[in-house]
């Protein structure tokens, strides 16, 4: 499935205070692109509306899958989403996160529950309540349900925080293992690392006026 997302004239106010503005861009299918800036520009902000869960105060997002049209409700069930600010369900086990999880969002062809622990290095932890996981490990594991879903859409904010080198090693090898020719990959970031294989870039300082 090929989703494109056209934003037009996008602008996002706080108060009185104008975030950005005037901000168009086409994300294509099979791209991958970096929203670039400083802690604090916007970058968090301009993904959640292209996400569509928060609303431009000027200007306009569409979505289009194969040609078709979709309106901004449908697009939870094409979406995979990782940022720091998402929160797990801390009382389940990994397994039973695992089970919940993939009811709601199905896992990429090929993948099963129980390979997608091996793949995030969780096998020990597959009995564990999620919230005796360190922090790297619930990183690892956000970053595991967004990649590996079955969705031609994948957000990722700030997706090494909390990984240490062997960690963003790990992110950087499963980001390329998941791309495709119709997924499309937006990563919200300030450490080239996490955007490297990325194709074209949105400076949100571009439109900050």
């Amino acid at each position: 499935m090929a989703l494109q997302i056209d934003a037009q004239n996008l602008g996002r106010r706080y108060g009185r205070q104008w975030i950005f503005r005037q901000l168009s861009h086409a994300f294509q299918p099979g791209t991958a692109t970096a929203i670039l800036g400083p802690n604090g520009a916007g970058k968090s902000t301009l993904l959640s509306i292209l996400a569509g869960q928060l609303l431009p105060t000027e200007g306009a997002v569409t979505y289009s899958l194969a040609g078709k049209t979709l309106l901004v409700t449908e697009i939870p069930r094409y979406l995979a989403y990782c940022a720091p600010y998402l929160e797990l369900p801390e009382d389940f086990t990994l397994l039973e996160l695992l089970a919940f999880h993939t009811r709601l969002k199905p896992l990429r062809p090929g993948v099963s529950a129980a390979g997608l622990v091996e793949l995030m290095y969780l096998q020990k932890a597959r009995h564990q309540s999620v919230r005796t996981f360190s922090s790297g490990m619930k990183q690892r594991l956000k970053l595991g349900l967004a990649l590996y879903a079955a969705a031609p859409l994948l957000l990722l904010d700030e997706p090494t925080t909390n990984l240490d080198a062997q960690g963003a090693a790990w992110y950087l090898e499963h980001v390329a293992r998941v791309r495709d020719a119709g997924r499309l990959v937006i990563v919200s970031s300030n450490v080239p690392a996490e955007y490297a294989f990325c194709e074209a870039q949105v400076l949100i300082t571009d439109f900050q006026r």
